[in-house]
């Protein structure tokens, strides 16, 4: 396989809190990879810090062997890596299908890619396509505003599958919802992945990520701990370690961002 999306060395403290300590990651393309680790391992500043949320202290991050270190959100998105986040960040005062269009113009502003996008038919075609392949097509004309937490939940999936992009980060695609609805996510993925596309998942639901994930890469104290198949991650003492451990949650040393 080839090493699609690439982090190494990542460094970067908060405050007094070392929130990643030289991490290292690989996505392989084609591959489902798992991101786990105790609350507070530092899972989402990696995903913070590769998709230019987060600028590192130290290290690099690659997309297809080019360095995109410290690129802003907007160009890391335009370059070919779509993203959601634990809580989704929509634009709620539009409506599904207008969300979706923003996607579609990635290279754009989202006002001018919204405007343009709303005359090309090849453009709403797509989008109801991807909003029919989650399920909520029937919700395009809706003020997005109004969707609950689950539909928003496929409404961000489907919002960064119109953008098409090279690899996929999914930060806790099965958390806050159904056990059906997880179900439903983790075939899409599977099905999506058959297609070719490539996805990095953070995930704290376990079941999900060792049924799904072709390699897990464990992080503990903002270090990547150990990388291996499920069956591996599942068998090694390190990680029972890890996780008995604990830690503080991702989130309180982390500042906000905002959706680019």
């Amino acid at each position: 396989m080839t090493t699609l999306l690439e982090a190494t060395g990542i460094s970067r403290a908060f405050g007094g809190v070392q929130a990643l300590n030289l991490c290292s990651l690989e996505v392989q393309k084609g591959s489902i990879t798992g991101l786990i680790g105790p609350n507070g391992s530092g899972k989402t500043t990696l995903f913070n810090v590769m998709t230019g949320y987060v600028r590192p202290d130290q290290g690099s991050v690659f997309l297809g062997g080019t360095d995109i270190t410290n690129e802003r959100p907007d160009k890391v998105f335009a370059l070919g890596i779509g993203r959601t986040f634990q809580l989704t960040r929509i634009f709620g005062r539009i409506t599904v299908l207008e969300n979706m269009l923003v996607a579609t113009q990635r290279e754009e502003s989202w006002l001018r890619g919204l405007t343009r996008s709303m005359s090309s038919t090849s453009e709403v075609t797509s989008a109801m396509e991807w909003l029919d392949f989650v399920g909520i097509a029937r919700l395009a004309n809706l003020q997005a505003g109004a969707l609950s937490f689950g539909q928003r939940k496929l409404l961000e999936l489907a919002y960064v599958l119109v953008a098409n992009p090279d690899v996929i980060l999914l930060d806790e695609p099965a958390g806050g919802i159904n056990l059906t609805l997880v179900n439903e996510i983790a075939s899409k993925i599977r099905t999506l992945n058959k297609s070719g596309k490539t996805f990095l998942i953070v995930e704290h639901n376990m079941e999900f990520v060792m049924g799904l994930c072709d390699a897990v890469t464990v992080m503990h104290q903002g270090a990547d701990l150990v990388t291996g198949t499920p069956s591996e991650v599942r068998a090694n003492p390190l990680v029972l370690d890890a996780y008995l451990g604990g830690g503080e949650d991702d989130e309180e040393i982390e500042p906000e961002v905002s959706h680019g």
